[in-house]
């Protein structure tokens, strides 16, 4: 089993070379390494450009801001030689964000925690830190550099198509690697609209599909709920009824709240709290604006 792994950075990162000496030195590291650092297109383009390239049976995609732990391509490797029927394998961030600040800490530690409760059959894909076989890839048709010629949920198209082939993706909680992306809260709150919320729903409504995978679970969807109830009741006055839509919050994500406050203490807990009914708020209004997107038959 040989492994061609892909980093996409059009962009010039600063963090590219601590990704590429996480790379090379881990173990078993892959047979090819393959950059592209050429060209103005985003990360789908690059990505494609790289799987062109690449001579490996698995490519493995790795985005120029992760650090990958030693062990990651050693569990990639076993996961695909015990499995052939397996397509697609992807991880997650580790717990320790490397930016210390509030939102940063926050912001990485949530798609940690999404992806540890979200182990096992997926029907969706991550290309932070991703593995597909090069034939399914190919068969696929790749990451829609058209559709998403920027950061968006060009990985989450490609494993919906995977999924609809019949291919078998996995997610190993345990595959991991560091997140070196500082974040600031209008960063946060524009990601969640624009990069990731408006095009998910979008896409979920071309493929008329109604998926429960990762943040898109019956608890999420509660939790929108709830922060939207929350902030109603603010606006009104209505204090009781805010204090216990926070209350519906905390209680749905307990297990969330106790990582941060074991990780950043009670007072970043206390305002992860805060920031995470600001995520479900921004998740939620993109609803309606990618469905008036989709029924203008805008993308």
């Amino acid at each position: 089993m040989t492994l061609s792994a892909i980093v996409p950075a059009t962009n010039a990162p600063p963090t590219l070379d601590r990704c590429l000496d996480a790379i090379r030195g881990a173990d078993e590291p892959p047979d090819e390494l393959i950059v592209v650092d050429e060209g103005s297109g985003g990360p789908a383009e690059a990505r494609n450009r790289g799987a062109v390239r690449a001579t490996g049976d698995v490519v493995v995609f790795v985005d120029a801001d992760v650090v990958v732990h030693r062990d990651a391509f050693r569990r990639i490797r076993r996961a695909f030689d015990a499995d052939a029927s397996l397509a697609g394998l992807f991880g997650s961030y580790d717990d320790r964000p490397a930016d210390p600040g509030t939102v940063s800490a926050f912001r990485n530690l949530l798609h940690h925690h999404v992806h540890q409760q979200g182990a096992g059959p997926a029907t969706t894909f991550w290309a932070g830190l991703g593995a597909v076989r090069r034939d399914c890839f190919d068969a696929a048709g790749g990451f829609d550099a058209d559709r998403y010629p920027v950061p968006s949920v060009e990985d989450v198209d490609l494993g919906a198509r995977l999924t609809a082939a019949g291919h078998r993706i996995e997610l190993d909680p345990d595959l991991q690697g560091t997140h070196l992306k500082a974040w600031s809260l209008r960063s946060m709150v524009e990601s969640d609209l624009w990069d990731r919320g408006v095009p998910w729903v979008g896409l979920l409504l071309r493929h008329r599909t109604a998926s429960s995978a990762l943040n898109l679970g019956w608890r999420h969807r509660l939790s929108a709920i709830a922060s939207l109830v929350a902030a109603g009741s603010l606006l009104r006055g209505r204090l009781r009824t805010t204090v216990a839509a926070l209350a519906a919050l905390v209680a749905l994500n307990r297990s969330f709240y106790v990582l941060l406050a074991r990780k950043r203490g009670r007072l970043e807990a206390a305002k992860g709290v805060g920031l995470h009914a600001l995520h479900h708020l921004v998740s939620a209004a993109s609803v309606p604006i990618a469905l008036i997107e989709h029924l203008r038959g805008r993308d």
